[in-house]
């Protein structure tokens, strides 16, 4: 239990609010931050906006008017969308130019979506496809809000899974040479649009082939032909295991011509460590023992100098899920420790299609299914704690009365929220126990 120190209940992180500051592009990295051209920090606090579904559109346009949505995202307090794309919006032509909006909705009997686009966003319904996608990005600048383009998939639906046919390099439907390709094009597309600030090579590479030797013949491939048609916009690297491993970089690395530019991501949910797991486990533990992991996997390359981007997180909103909490609690703090870079999953309060179900809430959106209100208050709170840049220091929060008394720690009372002095919880290995209310932030 030694590490849960440094991260649960025994110490704080103090926090103090640095001004925000005017980001002057383009973005590059300095050692393992993020800084604009005048090498002042920039925290990307983003949110993600799936737009690689059926039938390849952002996703609420029929519940809200786009530039609503785009206010919506800067009210809630994120500077940057992590918005998706399938690649066959740069490699088939057809589906990006030569089918409208409308017609892609009617071709999937989406029938009242398009009455809603009608309504709420008339200017895109007879857009093509990739004229569409550039509306959102325009908008998105319109309102200050920086863009990650994130190529999640190649055919649109919904992902992921292990046997996925474009799960991995060299499957079936994930040529690299048609993705290299198509990640120039829409590098090309986007290279005067100040805003596009950087580009997701792909989402969670994952499956039974895997394997870090491919990964090193093509992902430094892909971010070269990123940087060679657009040199100012990050190039930001996935790793295996759907985005949850990059341990393979500890003994081996590579060499690129984007160094300044370069930035690595990592996705964590509450299920990659095991379903149900945070229930079953005393909390304090088994955050200690998931961040010795999660560090190993990726969180050590901030102490070798390189930006590691959290573009994937997030908890169920919509009812009493322990152990997402408990995970949740677990996250912001080391978010918080590390002054990470993120993405939460997501802004979605419905799809329009998602495995064939119309309209599915998205039980991890931060908004509703109207796309107005948001899901969850609380929610919001926590992750506004580190949305803004943080300077983070430890101190000793346990403390004894009389050297043979009980260990007390800070708490927060139920009754007012006032900080008071309690034995400290969760000593032993009962799994049932919920320290949360002893994990401090003070900001």
């Amino acid at each position: 239990m030694a590490r849960s120190i440094s991260l649960c209940l025994f110490f704080f992180l103090f926090i103090s609010w640095i001004p925000k500051l005017t980001t002057s592009y383009p973005l590059s990295t300095k050692s393992r931050w993020i800084v604009d051209e005048k090498g002042q920090r920039v925290k990307l606090a983003c949110v993600n906006w799936p737009a690689h579904l059926k039938p390849a559109v952002a996703e609420g346009l029929s519940k809200q008017p786009l530039d609503y949505i785009s206010k919506k995202i800067v009210s809630m307090g994120f500077n940057c969308v992590r918005l998706t794309w399938p690649l066959d919006l740069m490699t088939n032509d057809t589906l990006a130019h030569n089918v409208t909006v409308k017609q892609s909705f009617e071709s999937l009997n989406l029938f009242d979506d398009v009455i809603g686009i009608q309504t709420h966003n008339p200017q895109i319904l007879n857009l093509p496809i990739f004229n569409a996608f550039q509306e959102v990005v325009s908008n998105l600048g319109e309102n200050g809000v920086m863009v990650i383009l994130d190529n999640h998939l190649t055919t649109p639906g919904w992902c992921c899974s292990d046997n996925d046919l474009d799960a991995f390099f060299e499957y079936p439907n994930f040529d690299p040479v048609v993705w290299t390709k198509g990640l120039s094009k829409m590098a090309t597309l986007f290279r005067n649009v100040t805003n596009v600030v950087g580009m997701s090579l792909r989402n969670e590479p994952r499956g039974t082939r895997d394997f870090p030797d491919l990964w090193f013949r093509y992902m430094p491939k892909g971010g070269e032909a990123v940087h060679a048609a657009n040199p100012e916009v990050l190039v930001i690297l996935s790793g295996i295991d759907f985005d949850t491993n990059l341990s393979f970089l500890r003994d081996r690395f590579f060499n690129v011509s984007f160094t300044n530019k370069l930035v690595f991501e990592q996705h964590w949910y509450s299920f990659s460590d095991g379903r149900d797991s945070w229930k079953k486990h005393n909390s304090n533990d088994f955050c200690s023992k998931i961040i010795e992991k999660v560090t190993h996997n990726g969180g050590f390359l901030l102490g070798r100098g390189f930006p590691l981007f959290l573009t994937e997180f997030g908890a169920n909103l919509r009812s009493g899920d322990v152990s997402g909490n408990r995970y949740l609690n677990c996250l912001v703090a080391w978010a918080a420790e590390n002054d990470l870079d993120w993405a939460v999953w997501a802004l979605t309060g419905d799809y329009y299609l998602r495995t064939g179900q119309k309209h599915m809430v998205e039980t991890f959106g931060v908004l509703d299914p109207n796309w107005k209100d948001v899901a969850n208050s609380t929610y919001m709170q926590k992750l506004s704690g580190i949305q803004l840049p943080v300077r983070a220091t430890h101190m000793h929060l346990s403390f004894k009365t009389t050297s043979n008394g009980p260990l007390l720690c800070l708490d927060v009372d139920e009754r007012d929220n006032s900080i008071v002095a309690n034995p400290c919880k969760c000593l032993t290995m009962d799994a049932s126990c919920d320290p949360a209310s002893q994990w401090f932030k003070f900001l």
